[in-house]
């Protein structure tokens, strides 16, 4: 089992930054890709980006540029780094974490609220 906390989201102007973070605990040795993800209420989960153990990153396009993913292994803790931030990116963002090895597991964090005002 892994368990995820994120935190870090709030209200913020266009054009101003954020830092989501997810405290991850458990058996995280063996997750393959951790990554971030987004929704409106109720509807389907999107990619952010998805950052793997050694470091290669995969970035949604409207994501580019503007968003980092990271991680601190050390603090077992995964960020995503949001500049430039515009209206369209409120959402609740969500952690996940994935791991491949029978089968697949997937954890998820209880999200955390992104509102960008204009």
């Amino acid at each position: 089992q892994v368990q995820l906390v994120e935190s870090g989201g709030g209200l913020v102007q266009a054009g101003g930054s954020l830092t989501l973070s997810c405290a991850a605990s458990g058996s995280t040795a063996t997750i393959n890709t951790w990554g971030w993800y987004r929704a409106a209420p109720g509807e389907q989960r999107d990619l952010v980006a998805t950052i793997t153990p050694g470091g290669a990153t995969k970035y949604e396009d409207s994501a580019k540029g503007r968003f980092t993913i990271s991680r601190d292994s050390a603090k077992s803790t995964l960020y995503l780094q949001m500049n430039s931030l515009k209206p369209e990116d409120t959402d609740v963002y969500y952690c996940r974490a994935r791991r491949e090895i029978v089968g697949v597991q997937q954890y998820w964090g209880q999200g955390t609220q992104v509102t960008v005002s204009s």
